[in-house]
């Protein structure tokens, strides 16, 4: 029979370089799937790790593998101080995510750092890990993955949005949930706030305090990747081809390059949720902090704006990839096709256990 109860620590590394995400979270199957994020942390990354993972497209394959070992190496000295903090000394589980190095699923390639069987050996502890590398050999987008979560632990609502580095959106369409990148988010705001001297525009104030540049705003919103039908994902290395060039041609101040882009996910956020009426959408990370942002996103749509707890608006990645790993060790779907476009729905990640 089963388990139906797991605790599991859940670990996440957006592309937004906030730091690492941890939740030790305890997951029960009844009814429905029930959980409680006992503990939750940010450790924020050290300077030369925001330069080595801000940099990785740059690096080839092998150099890549080399980064792999030394961020593995330290991905588990992050989640093994976190256990000895906590004191966790009943764990199922280490359920992580790892760092997107490459993700070009169109010639079969994505590749996440922080993934190696070293992880299990450093800590003692099962581990499960790698869940894009399979939906991409499936013929998928390797991303979304988040979905299942949203799916099977916040059903409740139309929508669940999330604001990280790139905004994506899950909903149920004809009985089958669908999911997708929307735009970039954090990635294209932070990135110019950075020189200005700040890692993030505060609620977004000097956004609110620049002027849209219409003409920007126009060719933003006619990039190609808006017009794709889904399944469709973004990474870093579109946004410097299609995103920072197009801006910086403008030569704008900094005040209204973030008006503008603030506008731009505005517009594109709401063109996907008012595909329903009288929605309730569920708004989780960190540009939820961005009460700009949110104002903005409000003015385009008649739709409820629902934004929960911090400890979920913050951890919801490293909780439901906590989730997919419990999944995993129940081998149960923890990847659908109808949201990666992978030619079958499947049990992906990999289990490491340490040498006794």
């Amino acid at each position: 029979m089963a388990k139906n109860k797991f605790k599991v620590i859940g670990v996440m590394s957006g592309t937004s370089l906030d730091g690492i995400d941890l939740v030790y979270v305890i997951f029960e199957k009844g009814k429905q799937w029930q959980f409680d994020i006992v503990y939750s942390e940010t450790v924020a990354y050290p300077k030369f790790w925001v330069e080595q993972l801000r940099g990785l497209v740059a690096n080839t394959f092998e150099e890549l593998k080399v980064i792999d070992v030394a961020y593995t190496k330290y991905l588990a000295g992050v989640i093994a101080a976190f256990i000895e903090k906590y004191n966790l000394n009943d764990i199922d589980a280490v359920c992580s995510h790892g760092h997107t190095a490459l993700h070009q699923p169109e010639k079969k390639l994505t590749y996440q750092i922080g993934n190696l069987q070293m992880l299990a050996e450093v800590l003692g502890q099962k581990v499960v890990c790698d869940f894009r590398v399979q939906d991409v050999e499936y013929g998928g987008q390797g991303a979304p993955l988040v979905p299942i979560g949203d799916k099977l632990l916040f059903s409740d609502y139309d929508f669940c949005l999330n604001l990280g580095g790139f905004a994506n959106i899950s909903t149920d369409e004809n009985d089958k949930r669908i999911a997708y990148d929307i735009c970039p988010v954090n990635i294209v705001l932070n990135h110019y706030v950075k020189q200005l001297g700040f890692d993030y525009d505060d609620s977004g104030t000097i956004a609110a305090s620049g002027s849209v540049n219409a003409e920007l705003l126009d060719k933003l919103n006619a990039l190609g990747f808006y017009k794709e039908a889904y399944p469709k994902s973004l990474g870093l290395e579109w946004v410097k081809v299609n995103i920072f060039p197009l801006i910086d041609a403008f030569q704008l101040e900094i005040k209204d390059i973030l008006s503008t882009f603030v506008e731009h996910i505005a517009i594109q956020l709401a063109a996907e949720i008012n595909k329903k009426e009288l929605a309730s959408v569920y708004v989780t990370g960190g540009g939820v902090y961005n009460v700009y942002l949110i104002e903005r996103l409000k003015h385009y749509t008649n739709n409820t704006i629902l934004i929960p707890e911090n400890a979920i608006v913050e951890f919801k990645e490293a909780l439901i990839f906590g989730f997919l790993g419990v999944l995993k060790l129940r081998n149960e779907n923890n990847c659908l096709q109808s949201v990666t476009g992978a030619n079958r729905d499947h049990s992906s990640g990999k289990i490491y256990l340490p040498e006794k």
